[in-house]
């Protein structure tokens, strides 16, 4: 019934997801890390091992996908504060991950082998790229923000751009018999275009489909769709699809925070389907068996896998040392750096065509790839190890345990349509660390049955909002006379440091600017109230306008809500953009920086209300206002803070609106 290698579809994908599921139990027992044990089935199964399966259409799709979902996802899980700082190490390592990698290759080529200089250009080329073979690793061991981690895939862009160029105008320069400028200058025209027209349609387009659409599967497949834009784009200007997918990360990062459903669909289907089929399918184009055919492919293969492994070490050490970057660090930047699959087998099909590389180069660097893979796979997993097994409490990135309360809010809800805006809003507002529930309220006055079935639809879609973010979601359901008194009383059962809801919406002439309800509540409760309106989706917004009264330093939860608001700024990739007085925005900067929150903030003086009148002329639609205010009787009131209610009502209507009343005694 069955014939090998296996061609039905079904038995195929059955032997597939058996290797995907089993092999790592199995791997775990040999000490062996998975992603060279998942290379290792692949030459096990394929058709140079027991041919049980053929390298068919089904792997090179799912292989070409995989690489280009590993670069994506590690450009959209890079901290974009992080990128920045070590933006300029990134691109100096990369230079020498690329030049070193090509200085030892051309010479070393030329006399090893006995080929000619444009033939050493392309065996160089092949040790200059790498690919990120071995990032899953780092992404399941929490160091994507790792300073080690973030110049190495910052390098390898660099290196692989690099040699990519060179790779293109050796064969040119074979084909053609010379090289030509215009060809480069038209390249670089090209990426130029490509950038900027990627750097600003993405995020607009984004940002529309995520205001009409907030359905987690809807918002994965548009993401997946701009990524394979971008990576078509990319082949089509002359570049490889890997950089255009690794820079549609970048350009979508902060439209996809660190705790969202569509993060965790990303994670989830790159881990359980595409990267596992990618490297299954790198095993298959190995076949260990050309080494015993004679020592012509053992002594090349060995060649160009210790001077590509030589090259890349000396510059991670080099660099390392430079920086002055840790032992550990530097390993991890060899780790990532030394593995070689998607522009390294580009590099080594097309020599072979063109008639560059003879056999027995070929069948080395199919041999080099393999173990240029396993090295980069144990050296990234025991670098991550030490790392995560040596850092301090302080390095923990957005520990509050040894800064303050952890946060443990009520978000109280009551429309369906606002509820999940006031979870994400929760949620971006805590540390990625934190693992405490959050209880969702719902209080109801009467026993209207459209008022129950609107209510609890409304709990239903805030559980659903924090489930999706792998967080525990406390359901309430309270009858209370007094709304206010109920969130109180549930907010002291629960133990609640923050009391989180809507905004109110004034419905007569006489109603006041927060309404009857919180007004009562903030005479109630000394908790820090957060009172929220926003039209658009919490991780569109770009900025945060921060607006903070005179005295705001003196109140007890003054350091709470600078934990709230850094945390929402770093998670969602927002500046701050800070408005207070000269004395207040010391005390702000000082706990920003203590607190080492990776956010990016301006200061804009404040000697007089009047100032906020003229500065809030800056917010626009897609930015969010948050206003620190004050309870009356408190060291930061004042009257001001009252008719700024009304100036608020009158020219921010149609604005994302975030008040929030600090913590008292």
């Amino acid at each position: 019934m069955f014939s090998f290698p296996l061609q039905q579809p079904v038995a195929i994908f059955l032997l597939v997801l058996l290797i995907i599921l089993l092999g790592p139990l199995l791997f775990r027992r040999l000490k062996i890390p998975q992603i060279v044990g998942l290379i290792l089935a692949g030459m096990a199964v394929g058709p140079y091992g027991f041919d049980l399966l053929d390298r068919d259409a089904s792997f090179r799709i799912f292989g070409e996908v995989g690489i280009l979902y590993i670069m994506f996802l590690a450009a959209v899980e890079i901290d974009m504060f992080h990128l920045r700082k070590y933006l300029k190490k990134g691109i100096i390592y990369g230079l020498l991950s690329f030049s070193l990698p090509m200085l030892f290759g051309i010479f070393g080529s030329r006399y090893a082998f006995g080929v000619d200089w444009a033939t050493s250009v392309l065996i160089a080329s092949m040790y200059a790229s790498h690919t990120l073979v071995s990032y899953p690793t780092v992404s399941k061991f929490g160091l994507a923000t790792q300073r080690g981690a973030v110049v190495a895939v910052c390098g390898t862009i660099v290196a692989v751009l690099l040699a990519l160029l060179a790779l293109a105008q050796v064969v040119t320069v074979h084909v053609r018999g010379y090289f030509d400028w215009l060809d480069v200058l038209k390249l670089v025209g090209l990426m130029g275009i490509y950038a900027a027209v990627v750097g600003y349609s993405f995020p607009w387009l984004t940002r529309r489909f995520f205001k009409q659409n907030n359905d987690s599967v809807s918002q994965f497949i548009f993401v997946l769709a701009l990524v394979f834009v971008a990576s078509l784009l990319a082949k089509i200007i002359g570049l490889e699809a890997i950089l255009g997918a690794f820079y549609a990360g970048l350009v979508l990062n902060r439209m996809i925070p660190e705790r969202s459903s569509l993060m965790r669909n990303i994670r989830f289907v790159g881990n359980a389907i595409f990267i596992p089929y990618f490297l299954i399918g790198v095993g298959m184009l190995i076949n260990v068996g050309v080494i015993v055919k004679g020592w012509g492919v053992a002594w090349v293969a060995a060649n160009m896998t210790l001077v590509a492994l030589f090259a890349k070490w000396l510059a991670a050490y080099g660099a390392g040392k430079f920086f002055g970057f840790s032992r550990e660090d530097r390993q991890l930047m060899f780790g990532l750096s030394s593995g070689k699959a998607a522009a390294t087998i580009a590099a080594t099909m097309i020599g072979y065509e063109y008639g560059m590389l003879s056999e027995d180069v070929m069948n080395g660097a199919v041999v080099m790839i393999l173990f240029c893979c396993i090295v980069s796979s144990v050296a990234t997993e025991r670098a991550a190890k030490k790392i995560r097994f040596t850092l301090t409490a302080e390095d923990l990135s957005h520990d509050e345990m040894g800064r303050g309360e952890y946060a443990r809010q009520l978000v109280a809800v009551s429309n369906p349509l606002t509820a999940v805006g006031l979870m994400k809003l929760a949620v971006f507002m805590r540390s990625p660390s934190n693992r405490s529930p959050i209880a969702a309220l719902f209080v109801r006055n009467n026993d209207d049955p459209s008022v129950k079935a609107m209510g609890r639809n409304a709990l239903r879609e805030a559980v659903n909002a924090g489930e999706s973010a792998e967080l525990e979601i406390r359901q309430i359901e309270r009858f209370d006379i007094n709304v206010a008194s109920a969130l109180n009383n549930v907010g002291r059962e629960e133990n609640s440091t923050d009391i989180i809801i809507g905004l109110h919406r004034k419905s007569n002439i006489v109603d006041t600017f927060y309404g009857t309800m919180i007004e009562q509540l903030l005479h109630l409760s000394n908790k820090m109230i957060l009172m929220s309106r926003c039209f658009i989706p919490v991780n569109t917004i770009n900025h945060l306008f921060l607006v903070v009264p005179e005295n705001a330093e003196f109140e007890t939860g003054f350091k709470l809500w600078i934990m709230r608001v850094a945390n929402m700024g770093s998670q969602i990739g927002a500046k701050l953009k800070i408005l207070a007085y000269q004395k207040t925005y010391e005390y702000i900067r000082t706990a920003l920086e203590e607190g080492d929150y990776k956010v990016r903030y301006e200061f804009y003086r404040m000697d007089c209300w009047d100032d906020f009148i003229v500065v809030s002329a800056e917010v626009k639609e897609e930015d969010l206002l948050v206003m620190i205010s004050a309870r009356k009787g408190s060291l930061s009131y004042s009257s001001d803070l009252d008719n700024i209610q009304a100036y608020l009502a009158r020219h921010f209507n149609r604005h994302n609106l975030l008040v929030i009343y600090p913590k008292q005694f």
